[in-house]
């Protein structure tokens, strides 16, 4: 399936919603760690952002470059999300969802990168 535009992704989608869920927890008056809600509100920002940006730029090699580091942020806030399960930063069943959330987010995100190179490589046959 061809896309037409970033916001027709599923993992731009989600990642959206992430952010939205995670800013919902740490926007809370009574989250004092600003330092941290600073940090993993750029982080799950970044998912999205760099999902879109990858989609605008001209080239396959480009998408993927920005695809992986969305990938990457994805695990920034994965190791956020556990450390707030440790730190009692956030209740412990609200960080294990999501954690686990941003974790199914790098994983379709790690599949499209390979269906794009295995298109790839297809059409370079």
């Amino acid at each position: 399936m061809l896309y037409q535009q970033f916001t027709d992704l599923i993992i731009w989608q989600e990642s959206i919603q992430l952010y939205v869920a995670i800013s919902h927890y740490v926007e809370d008056e009574s989250f004092k760690k600003y330092f941290f809600k600073d940090q993993i509100l750029r982080a799950t920002l970044s998912i999205s952002n760099n999902i879109a940006e990858g989609f605008e730029r001209e080239t396959t090699k480009e998408l993927i470059r920005f695809l992986t580091i969305a990938k990457g942020s994805c695990g920034e806030v994965r190791s956020m999300l556990h450390l707030a399960q440790h730190t009692w930063y956030l209740d412990q069943k609200v960080a294990l969802w999501l954690e686990w959330e941003a974790k199914k987010i790098g994983t379709l995100i790690g599949r499209y990168i390979r269906s794009i190179k295995r298109n790839q490589s297809t059409t370079a046959k």
